[in-house]
């Protein structure tokens, strides 16, 4: 068996094609033809929001904290175990960060827990879709609906995913996508903003486009375009699109070859966790999961530790995931935690993610094998 990294991108076959087309007809800047055909693809993918192609779905999440005017001072309430530009999107505007547990069967937000974490300052929440899987949308929208506050949905991984059938990232006013090479549908760098409340399309067209109504020109809607308000420049090259274009006409192979994955993955590791050697992946009814990742839950750190070095001694590259931001030298100062975060800081520190990628299938059976039998070894050896 050759070496198993964690993560190996995956491409169509259609990618360079594209990208050559795009060079042919001359349209290398953004907004062109495959782009357009990329925000055609989201919007009936996750209607009704209308789409925006970024260069990161940290480019993404930063217009968010510019659409909702986020001031110094305000408070945004999220997970702490998640991605450093949730967080960073809003402190980039002077907000603070207000960091709340997570569920232990889900790992997502706690939405119970989100209530008592809303203050005069608080202006938005928001709920990372860990590994895909929907957080409880519906309490956290009614939340926000009764205190007034804004819901962004981080969908970084949550692209194809729904809850009680509604698409991730169509749920809150705002919602956003990675296309990042870890990402189930890729091109290389990438993401997109989806939004759900017609009223901010405009504004977010302008902050897009470097604060111009250079989009409102293109349509015809104005003779010259000119500078309107606060932007930046958030557009990814055609090249990016076109490379995109080619992941979504074969969106839905790639999540059924992936799912396939998934649940080798989950059909075998269950007798180790009916013995209590490791916890799977918990998928509540309501929630559609797109297969982005599989993960098991270790009893302690060390041995999440030790697995994740025999596995590499084994060739098979298995990894960690987020550090809580709360514990971050940043985060310390820069961040308020409300609660104990108890779920944060045990879980983060048991959990290993394991290689799922699109041609994993030709050693996906040797690779169980290995970790099933890794596993057995550890819990033999007392750790």
């Amino acid at each position: 068996m050759p070496k198993i990294p964690f993560n190996r991108p995956y491409m169509t076959g259609k990618e360079l094609f594209y990208i050559a087309e795009a060079h042919f007809h001359g349209k290398l800047a953004g907004d062109g033809p495959y782009t357009k055909r990329c925000h055609a693809w989201l919007e009936s993918t996750a209607p009704p929001g209308r789409a925006l192609l970024t260069h990161s779905c940290t480019a993404a999440l930063e217009m968010t904290a510019m659409l909702l005017d986020i001031q110094p001072g305000d408070e945004v309430i999220m997970p702490s175990y998640t991605f450093v530009s949730t967080a960073n999107a809003f402190v980039l505007r002077g907000a603070v960060p207000v960091f709340v547990d997570i569920r232990p069967d889900t790992l997502n937000l706690d939405e119970t827990q989100v209530e008592q974490a809303i203050t005069p300052r608080t202006r938005a929440i928001v709920p990372v879709h860990y590994a895909g899987v929907a957080c409880e949308m519906d309490t956290i929208l009614d939340i926000a609906r009764r205190h007034r506050l804004a819901v962004v949905e981080d969908a970084a991984q949550g692209l194809m995913s729904t809850y009680k059938g509604r698409p991730l990232g169509a749920l809150g006013e705002l919602g956003t996508f990675s296309f990042h090479e870890t990402k189930n549908i890729i091109s290389g760098e990438g993401g997109a903003l989806l939004v759900n409340d017609e009223r901010m399309l405009e504004r977010a067209e302008i902050i897009r486009e470097k604060g111009t109504d250079r989009s409102r020109f293109f349509r015809g809607q104005v003779d010259k375009y000119t500078w309107q308000a606060v932007g930046s420049s958030y557009l990814p090259g055609e090249l990016i699109a076109a490379f995109l274009w080619a992941q979504m006409e074969e969106a839905d192979a790639i999540t059924a070859r992936r799912m396939a994955l998934w649940n080798a993955y989950h059909e075998a590791f269950a007798g180790l966790e009916a013995e209590g050697l490791l916890r799977r992946p918990i998928i509540p009814a309501d929630c559609g999961h797109n297969a982005h990742m599989y993960y098991v839950l270790l009893p302690s750190l060390a041995q999440r530790t030790a697995l994740i070095e025999r596995l590499a001694a084994q060739d098979i590259h298995s990894v960690f995931h987020y550090v809580p931001l709360h514990t971050s030298p940043f985060g310390r100062e820069h961040s308020r935690a409300v609660g104990d975060l108890r779920h944060t800081n045990e879980l983060s520190e048991r959990l290993v993610r394991l290689p799922l990628w699109v041609g994993l299938e030709e050693h996906q059976g040797e690779v169980i094998d290995r970790i099933v039998r890794t596993v057995r070894e550890l819990s033999r050896a007392g750790g």
